[in-house]
């Protein structure tokens, strides 16, 4: 019986090392807080700044903006990085699982993509060259050089250090602390879903959308982005780390961004049909395993 119990704890408290002291009010102002700022200063970057439309190819500031808001939120709560899944922990072997994740469940929805193509009579192929990215396909093209290969991963690595530490990292640690993981886990799910509807914003301020599209695209997004946050802060509670979903978040950019399918009716037409396979397949791997291992 004592250790069946011990077998439901979660890990993810477990692994932990400072619990935060603050109370449940004063976590939902700091949540607040840092989501407001955050989104305000995406918002100008995506709408007026633009630097997802240089070769660089992704919104850098705001990303930079995150990484010192969420050090400043650990701050105040007493975090360390190591509290927040940062620490060298099997480090190696957990990227390795998040890229082999990544790449598995991609092989299998490019695949898929593929063979619906060529059912089409469309004559699918793969090209290698360096977009951003967009739930309705690639756009800003740039040539493929080492040049805009270097800059795609270091952007990438900012990306993912930005988001994990403060989706998987500050607020489920902050919601787990005081409520629980189940609670912390769909808090950071929607969190990060809302985070991502700037591109329907912006679909819409550009005239590539009309608002219609714009809703319909937006609950794509959240559900999307949903799913791999409940996988991600789910190998985070079995793990005590971010590297996993760390790796395969940077995977998924960075395959997103340099891997695309062309055919005689356009590019990346079914995006949209790989993602989905893949999300689903990703997640369903990370529960199978987590439903395992609580067994043992």
């Amino acid at each position: 019986m004592i250790k069946t119990i011990k077998k439901k704890r979660d890990i993810f408290m477990e692994n932990q090392q400072n619990q935060i002291t603050k109370s449940k009010k004063e976590i939902i102002r700091i949540i607040s807080i840092l989501i407001t700022v955050t989104t305000i200063v995406k918002y100008i970057e995506f709408l007026f700044i633009r630097t997802d439309q240089t070769i660089i190819a992704d919104n850098v500031i705001t990303k930079i903006f995150c990484i010192i808001a969420t050090l400043v939120a650990m701050k105040i709560c007493g975090l360390k990085l190591s509290d927040v899944g940062l620490k060298n922990k099997n480090t190696f072997k957990y990227i390795g699982c998040g890229l082999g994740l990544g790449l598995f469940t991609f092989a299998i929805s490019y695949g898929l993509e593929m063979i619906l193509l060529a059912a089409q009579g469309k004559e699918p192929q793969l090209s290698a060259y360096i977009t951003n990215f967009g739930l309705s396909g690639a756009t800003s093209e740039f040539s493929l050089s080492s040049q805009a290969i270097i800059i795609c991963v270091i952007a990438n690595i900012i990306n993912v250090l930005a988001e994990e530490g403060m989706y998987r990292g500050f607020i489920l640690k902050a919601v787990t602390d005081r409520w629980r993981f189940k609670t912390g886990n769909y808090v950071q799910a929607f969190l990060f879903g809302i985070w991502h509807i700037v591109m329907c914003v912006l679909g819409v301020y550009d005239g590539q959308m009309s608002v219609v599209q714009a809703i319909v695209f937006a609950i794509g997004y959240v559900v999307l982005a949903g799913i791999l946050a409940i996988e991600w802060g789910t190998c985070v509670n079995m793990s005590g780390v971010l590297w996993v979903g760390l790796s395969e978040h940077f995977f998924n950019n960075f395959i997103g961004n340099f891997l695309h399918v062309v055919s005689t009716s356009g590019t990346d037409e079914y995006q949209i049909v790989r993602i989905v396979i893949s999300n689903f397949l990703s997640l369903g791997i990370v529960l199978l395993i987590n439903k395992k291992k609580n067994r043992l």
